[in-house]
């Protein structure tokens, strides 16, 4: 063998690295990513449950006040065992009802003075608005994971990669943005 054919067996083993190196590098940030975002799934869910059990503790608060059915709380109980295993469609549903039923809380405490001054009251409804904000960043959070998880799969030549391994699109979380005035709900 002659110093053209090492040099051209040099090139392809080089070639041939490179692109494994490559691969592994694109395999693993996709992993990432899909980690990144079941990661995050998770803390959407662990902040909806709080929301869900605070949301429970106002109807206690409010329930002098108001007539609740049995419905409500039954309600609260189911989501919040939904939560746990809710994938991002499910939780938009959750999400969608847990805001409804607060803003059935928020009506009722308007609705009385001496209600909407109590400690507990407003300590609860403070802290559902807290976490309201929690699950805004979590979900900003997904979204730009499943953004870039996304063009990944849109780009060439990351798509192929995520092809060959089967990856596939990442759905983005979409929830109802908080209405502009509470509903108004019969109890």
């Amino acid at each position: 063998m002659d110093v053209i054919s090492y040099l051209i067996i040099g090139a392809a083993v080089v070639i041939v690295l490179g692109l494994i190196v490559w691969f592994i590098f694109v395999y693993n940030r996709f992993y990432t990513l899909k980690n990144s975002a079941g990661a995050t799934l998770g803390q959407i869910r662990v902040a909806m449950k709080k929301r869900l059990d605070m949301i429970e503790q106002l109807l206690g608060a409010v329930k002098s006040y108001a007539k609740f059915e049995r419905e409500t709380l039954e309600k609260v109980t189911a989501m919040r065992a939904q939560v746990g295993t809710a994938g991002a469609e499910a939780l938009r549903s959750i999400d969608a009802e847990s805001r409804r039923l607060f803003g059935g809380i928020v009506a009722v405490v308007e609705n009385y003075p001496d209600l909407k001054t109590a400690t507990t009251v407003t300590s609860l409804m403070d802290s559902v608005k807290g976490i309201e904000d929690e699950i805004a960043r979590q979900r900003y959070t997904y979204n730009n994971i499943a953004q870039e998880f996304n063009i990944k799969m849109d780009v060439v030549p990351s798509n192929f990669v995520g092809r060959i391994i089967g990856m596939t699109k990442m759905g983005y979380l979409q929830f109802e943005e908080a209405v502009e005035k509470p509903p108004t709900i019969a109890f």
